[in-house]
């Protein structure tokens, strides 16, 4: 017999308040979203399997997040396989760790994590551009879970495609173009990931839900980084990697990793296609044209503006400063090997490192969120990961230690300012308008996702060195935390 989740609200949300009411230009944003935040007196059980096959496509999106785009296969592109052979022969040849052919090969390192944030950036860029009105016009047609699946089939194609990037320079631009083109469908499938929620949830179990898929995400990508580092990274005498004993050669073994995080994406993400329900049609939300759905966007905004500036003064701040979490973990495993000398394996063993303190301090976090208020927490969180930056900055020569003390107080405040970011928009937005705010949260955040690898790429131009990226990722979270200081908190916590 399936067990089911307590929870209130009525599961088609009729007695919704903005059913009594006109339709308005607003209500494009007051999609599905609306059921779960009603004032229904009516209670729904949402069964079991429906929640863990939820999370399970977070499980298995942690093959992307964390293998592909963080601690491994970005890793790869941005070593010194793709730099010139002769440079490199030159490096190994040389006995002095300060000699002259092992600073020509860094410096040879930093154009691949220019370009490489580049390539990010654009596909940040193209992100903005299209997840907004995708996500509102998949809320109206009712085929959030058909588009999850197309999306999310997309990223285990491409991710599948990374293993014909060899360890050859010439391959260094497919590389980039397939991280790009993969982050772009993985952003878009988070947005109907996300707004699924409200399918496997009710306002009472909404934060449980949340923090659940948000724990499996973090447990996935440990798992996995166990898998392939102790079955695949880790060296042999006889050159080969892991227990596979796989051949290093032209980094074969990376690129049999992307093979199986291809497969492991697809694998979790079938649950969620075939247990849960697709949502039901909007018939409220308008059918309008690809750039009218802009306009919408903008009057939907516009009219927040005027009823809660605040809350749109929050969103501003925290789509900049989440940017700003977001590359301290797409750049912390290439700054771990190109400016601190990590190897491979070093790289994964401090990423399984980072997933679990980001994971605990982020439990730990919660007691302060619900004592003291979130906008404490997030505050501290920045300051400390403003701090924690410059000193890696300015410790760059300090080499793995510095980077395992700094890299680490880095992951122990990026799941606080996230989790307690959440909970602050949670406790500031008008009653009623949850939905259409939640909605206005990811589309911020999505805004300028481009953000983060723009200027990382750019202070690694300015300065000629990978190391000056980490600038780039500080000014954003001090950009960030500058504008939430003016944002009143919240004086009480708004329960559903």
């Amino acid at each position: 017999m399936t067990r089911d989740l307590p929870g209130g609200g009525g599961a088609n949300g009729d007695d919704d308040a903005s059913t009594k009411r006109p339709t308005t230009s607003t209500d494009a944003l007051l999609t599905s979203a609306s059921p779960l935040f009603s004032d229904s007196s009516t209670e729904r059980r949402i069964p079991r399997r429906w929640v863990v096959s939820w999370a399970l496509w977070d499980w298995g999106g942690a093959a992307f997040n964390a293998v592909i785009t963080t601690f491994v296969f970005t890793v790869y592109l941005t070593g010194s396989l793709f730099v010139d052979p002769a440079l490199v022969a030159a490096r190994d040849a040389e006995t002095d760790l300060n000699g002259p052919a092992h600073a020509a090969v860094t410096a040879a390192e930093a154009p691949l994590s220019s370009g490489l944030g580049w390539g990010l950036a654009i596909a940040g860029v193209i992100v903005a551009l299209l997840a907004p009105v995708l996500g509102q016009r998949t809320d109206g047609s009712g085929r959030r879970k058909l588009w999850l699946g197309i999306n999310t089939g997309v990223v285990v194609v491409v991710t599948a495609l990374m293993f014909l990037v060899v360890g050859e320079p010439s391959y260094f631009l497919l590389g980039v173009a397939l991280v790009a083109i993969g982050t772009v469908f993985y952003e878009i499938a988070t947005v109907n990931y996300n707004a699924m929620l409200v399918q496997v949830s009710t306002p009472k179990t909404v934060g449980r839900v949340s923090g659940f898929g948000w724990g499996a995400g973090y447990l996935g990508g440990i798992v996995l980084l166990l898998i392939v580092y102790f079955g695949l990274v880790t060296d042999n005498p006889d050159g080969t990697g892991g227990f596979l004993h796989a051949s290093q050669d032209a980094g074969l073994n990376i690129r049999i990793i992307a093979l199986i995080a291809a497969l492991w994406t697809l694998v979790f993400s079938l649950p969620v296609l075939i247990s849960v329900p697709e949502m039901a049609k909007n018939a409220r939300t308008p059918r309008v044209g690809f750039f009218a759905s802009y306009a919408v966007l903008v009057r939907d905004i516009g009219r927040l503006w005027k009823e809660s500036r605040n809350t749109v003064l929050f969103l501003i701040a925290s789509a900049l400063f989440r940017d700003g979490l977001v590359g301290v973990f797409t750049f912390g495993g290439i700054l771990a090997q190109g400016t601190f000398g990590f190897s491979s394996g070093q790289v994964i063993i401090f990423a399984i490192a980072a997933n679990v303190v980001a994971g605990v301090s982020t439990l730990i976090s919660g007691r302060f969120d619900d004592r003291y208020g979130p906008k404490p927490v997030i505050v501290t969180a920045l300051v400390g990961l403003v701090v924690a930056g410059l000193a890696v900055f300015f410790l760059h020569d300090g080499g793995a230690t510095a980077f395992w003390v700094g890299g680490l107080v880095l992951c122990l405040f990026v799941g606080p300012a996230q989790s307690a970011s959440r909970t602050f928009l949670t406790r500031v937005t008008p009653v009623g308008r949850e939905g259409e705010v939640f909605g206005l949260y990811a589309t911020t955040g999505r805004a300028v996702s481009f953000l983060a690898p723009l200027l990382f790429a750019t202070f690694v131009a300015v300065g000629g060195a990978q190391y000056w990226g980490i600038l780039g990722i500080v000014l954003v979270l001090a950009i960030g935390l500058g504008l939430l200081i003016p944002v009143k908190a919240p004086r009480s916590v708004r329960l559903g």
